[in-house]
């Protein structure tokens, strides 16, 4: 029955439906996704909240007692020295693997750019490998490539004439355990940063590097007059997420060496994890943590100025 053929009371179809403004439609798409997050990660960050306040120990897991203590936890963690040698070695860690990651991947996406398909092909099936390995499985391959007795690397080392690699152990210090907790993050965060970067270099014409080259502009110049204005939302953007995905690090370091040796090899994380399974100071843990999420907050607070900055320029 057509609208014509309809009676006085029949409405043509599709009048009586809602539709959402079309303002209101991305959120009304998103809102799932983030309800999701609210429920699974914002009771969780309220719930560490909460226990960061109490004395949450073995005692009180076993009589299943609260004991509420103020800010005692963050007093205590605030005036522990170790607290604030952990915080500057994991900046200094930090730093050092998303500058390695930026070079390397940033080269490396260069070099996809300019391979032939083959080899292209090539690169980037073993990047891709790389990047898709699982943490713990990395860690044990890195382990035997530095152990003490079948390790390759003190077998490379001898090989090249080096004496004292005779069992040499790499897990030794603090600062050569995080030296190999870097090339570990360093070889598996590489890929994301490589690929990414090639595919942002595939939608620059061509025609921009010819008429950079007619201009007499050396390879350097042209990557920092042409390819880094163009890319450097690409470049503010993954470094923004590298910095908070090398700090949150946590499987690599724990894994290679526990924290150890003496707990010289800690970042923030390896930490509070320490502090609460190992020590059973749950509280204590809990404003670690805490205390861990503020202070990237407020470090990632200049890097948001810096990105919102170049947006205003752009615009």
């Amino acid at each position: 029955m057509d609208a014509k053929e309809a009676g006085p009371g029949t409405r043509p179809a599709g009048r009586g439906r809602r539709r959402v403004p079309s303002g209101l439609m991305p959120y009304a798409l998103i809102a799932p996704a983030l309800l999701s997050l609210l429920l699974v990660l914002g009771w969780s960050l309220f719930r560490n909240a909460v226990i960061s306040f109490q004395e949450f120990g073995r005692r009180q897991l076993i009589s299943r007692t609260t004991e509420w203590t103020g800010f005692d936890n963050y007093v205590h963690v605030l005036n522990d020295p170790r607290f604030w040698s952990t915080v500057v070695r994991t900046f200094v860690f930090m730093a050092a693997n998303v500058l390695l990651i930026m070079a390397v991947g940033t080269l490396l996406g260069l070099l996809l750019n300019r391979l032939g398909r083959k080899m292209r092909l090539v690169l980037s099936v073993s990047l891709v490998l790389a990047w898709a390995m699982p943490i713990i499985p990395s860690v044990t391959v890195f382990q035997w490539i530095f152990d003490t007795q079948f390790g390759l690397m003190n077998w490379f080392m001898r090989t090249l004439g080096f004496s004292g690699y005779e069992q040499h152990n790499w897990f030794g210090s603090g600062t050569s355990t995080l030296a190999i907790a870097t090339v570990l993050i360093v070889w598996m965060s590489v890929p994301f940063v490589a690929l990414n970067l090639y595919a942002g270099l595939t939608t620059i014409s061509g025609e921009i590097y010819e008429a950079a080259r007619m201009d007499g502009a050396s390879p350097w110049r042209i990557f920092w007059s042409v390819v880094v204005p163009i890319m450097k939302p690409f470049f503010l953007i993954t470094t923004f997420l590298e910095i908070i995905w090398v700090f949150k690090a946590f499987a690599q370091i724990y894994a290679l060496n526990g924290g150890g040796p003496n707990r010289a090899s800690e970042t923030l994380p390896v930490m509070a994890y320490i502090e609460g399974m190992g020590q059973q100071q749950f509280g204590v843990a809990a404003a670690i943590s805490v205390l861990t999420l503020l202070i990237l907050l407020v470090a990632m607070s200049f890097y948001f100025r810096l990105i919102l900055q170049q947006e205003k320029e752009q615009s």
